[in-house]
């Protein structure tokens, strides 16, 4: 009985000192990816680091992320999402939507939260807006909307404005839906549209010989992803030379010689993406967490540029830019 007594305590001291120790196993830190087919875009890096802190994430302490950049090589991105899945990374975010088609050709299981996406739908991304019904979910940037905007701002700027050249690329999903809401834009302000596809970079420069034989009065310009990479100089270059007012989807053409951009405020999606992470990690399904849309917009004017074509631009006009180049 003495050696029983002996061994159940034993026994029992034991038990007690597990207990404590499983429950001081540290808690499992979560790996999630952010993946661009660009070089690193610091306002949308840094907006999503500040999204996820706010909600107590600090990267490397209680959450890891995995950069993976391909610096303008799109051929690289399958590679680096197949290397997140063999990281068996939790989420992965998308910065664009090349990112996201890379993304879903790898993967159907991890979810994928799309920063930024042109139109979700038309991509074949998500079934619909309020039920994505796959592992993908996330932001989109209203892209045909917003293109009858860009239309109605050209137009306030060149008055005498009856016919614009839409460049697009008719290879891209989003192409069609874009072009649609452009054409419905230009019925109610009675402007002629000229759709000049542009399907590679060697396309640019004929392009905008087409559009000034035509005698274009202006230039909607929706060429986007792999076919513009950053050739953004190179074509903002070409619009002065041509003499055309151009508005643009991008505040990089506005910095880098361009006259106009209208666009979503990317560092906000950025910064809202953080919010679907923060959901799925705690066991949201993509498939139920609808897709939101943007709140927030920039509007930029380059006088330079402006300068440079014969253009005045409206005062009205002008107090309406978030920023502007003198």
């Amino acid at each position: 009985m003495k050696k029983k007594s002996t061994g159940l305590t034993l026994c029992t001291l034991l038990f007690a000192l597990c207990v404590p120790a499983e429950a001081q196993q540290p808690a499992k830190i979560p790996r999630i990816a952010y993946l661009s087919g660009s070089s690193i875009i610091s306002a949308n890096t840094e907006a999503f680091q500040q999204g996820l802190r706010d909600l107590g994430y600090i990267d490397g302490k209680n959450i890891v992320i995995e950069w993976r950049f391909a610096d303008g090589n799109r051929d690289r991105l399958r590679a680096l999402v197949a290397e997140l899945v063999r990281l068996k990374v939790e989420v992965i975010v998308a910065s664009g939507g090349g990112d996201t088609r890379a993304a879903k050709e790898v993967t159907a299981t991890i979810p994928i939260v799309m920063a930024q996406t042109d139109d979700p739908v038309a991509s074949g991304f998500v079934a619909s807006l309020a039920r994505p019904s796959g592992n993908i979910t996330g932001l989109s940037t209203l892209s045909p909307e917003l293109s009858g905007k860009r239309l109605e701002l050209l137009k306030e700027v060149v008055p005498k404005l009856s016919h614009v050249a839409v460049f697009g690329t008719s290879s891209s999903p989003g192409d069609a839906p874009v072009l649609s809401e452009t054409k419905l834009a230009a019925v109610a302000l009675g402007v002629s549209v000229q759709h000049l596809d542009v399907l590679s970079p060697k396309d640019f420069e004929t392009a905008f010989q087409a559009a000034v034989k035509a005698r274009a009065d202006g230039v909607l310009w929706l060429v986007s992803g792999a076919v513009r990479g950053t050739r953004y100089p190179q074509i903002a270059e070409l619009a002065v030379k041509s003499r055309l007012p151009a508005i643009y989807s991008s505040r990089l053409y506005f910095l880098d010689g361009g006259l106009m951009s209208y666009r979503v405020h990317t560092p906000d999606l950025n910064r809202r993406a953080a919010t679907y992470v923060d959901k799925i990690l705690k066991g949201a399904k993509p498939a139920d967490l609808p897709v939101e849309q943007p709140t927030k917009f920039e509007f930029f004017i380059n006088l330079k540029a402006a300068k440079q074509i014969g253009l005045t631009i409206p005062p009205n006009v002008m107090a309406r830019a978030d920023k502007i180049i003198r």
